[in-house]
């Protein structure tokens, strides 16, 4: 789940995102937003707690794969994750009920960003048809209190040419910035590879949204922009947890916010993109804790790339 820029940031406006329609549930308390917090775990329960997290984000997905197909609707996957998240997993989907200062409650419990939707999109009543692209943003909340926080492309039916090309580039785009991930490489180095491959392939990118530090609290520094300069930034340290999920539009970066608060498209109204996997920085490089065999496999442009687990941080 992507989080808006903060204020500190030139340009950008303060504000935390996600998106939702109501589902009965009792109500749950989250820390809303510590940018003050760096996620660095070196406790052993902590790093298990966290794959715990990612693997069972990852799960949602895997489970809520069969049905993304034209004629359901956004609402009714919603719907499936939920009911997963509650009576199998034992865990709570984050975004439910999820409210940052100023803003409405959200209201569902996963994020469906259809064709020209950015991030956010609110599940309801629009049904999925041939052609469309949609991303599902999924975050749980483990029983111990942890987060895992990822996001897929689906194509529904035969999509354009187009599509097919922007889907693939934001796939590469994050493998990319996973693949700078080790200690002592800096957030400037993953916002620029990110940056280089969409803008080289004719794409922008969302500069509004970044990744986020998580751990035992949703959004968190440290921010992971999508862009940037090699070398600058803060430097990754064995132990961080964070979240790298760049959102690449085929037109112009430009944003338009929806009266819902929430939702955020593409102001040319042209297609957008986004993938997000949780990282745990190890002390030899990555390892990519929302990966599951139902995931996406990495791309060749990071081929050879060690991602899963290790023995130590």
């Amino acid at each position: 789940m992507t989080k808006a820029l903060n204020s500190h940031l030139s340009a950008q406006k303060r504000c935390i995102c996600l998106n939702f329609r109501q589902i009965r549930q009792a109500k749950t308390i989250q820390v809303v937003d510590n940018q003050r917090m760096n996620s660095v775990f070196t406790a052993e329960k902590d790093i298990l707690g966290m794959r715990e997290a990612g693997r069972l984000a990852s799960e949602v997905i895997d489970h809520v794969a069969p049905h993304v197909q034209a004629g359901i609707t956004t609402g009714q996957l919603d719907r499936i994750c939920h009911e997963y998240m509650r009576d199998i997993q034992k865990t709570i989907p984050a975004p439910l009920n999820y409210q940052p200062p100023g803003y409405p409650p959200f209201p569902a419990s996963i994020c469906t960003s259809v064709n020209d939707v950015i991030c956010h999109g609110i599940p309801g009543d629009k049904e999925l048809k041939s052609g469309d692209v949609v991303n599902l943003d999924i975050t749980v909340i483990t029983p111990d209190g942890y987060y895992g926080d990822t996001s897929r492309m689906f194509m529904v039916g035969e999509v354009s040419v187009m599509a097919k090309r922007l889907t693939q580039i934001t796939f590469e785009c994050m493998w990319l910035g996973i693949a700078q991930v080790k200690p002592g490489a800096s957030l400037g180095d993953i916002g620029h590879v990110i940056q280089t491959h969409a803008e080289k392939a004719g794409y922008s990118v969302v500069r509004e949204y970044c990744g986020h530090g998580i751990g035992k609290v949703f959004h968190q520094d440290p921010q992971i922009l999508h862009y940037g300069k090699p070398g600058t930034g803060e430097k990754l340290e064995a132990g961080m947890t964070f979240t790298i999920e760049p959102m690449i539009n085929a037109g112009k970066r430009d944003i338009r916010t929806m009266p819902d608060q929430w939702t955020v498209k593409t102001k040319d109204r042209s297609l957008s993109a986004q993938w997000e996997h949780t990282l745990l920085v190890t002390a030899s490089g990555v390892e990519v804790l929302t990966w599951s065999e139902g995931s996406n496999p990495p791309p060749d442009c990071v081929k050879g790339l060690s991602f899963r687990p290790t023995a130590s941080v």
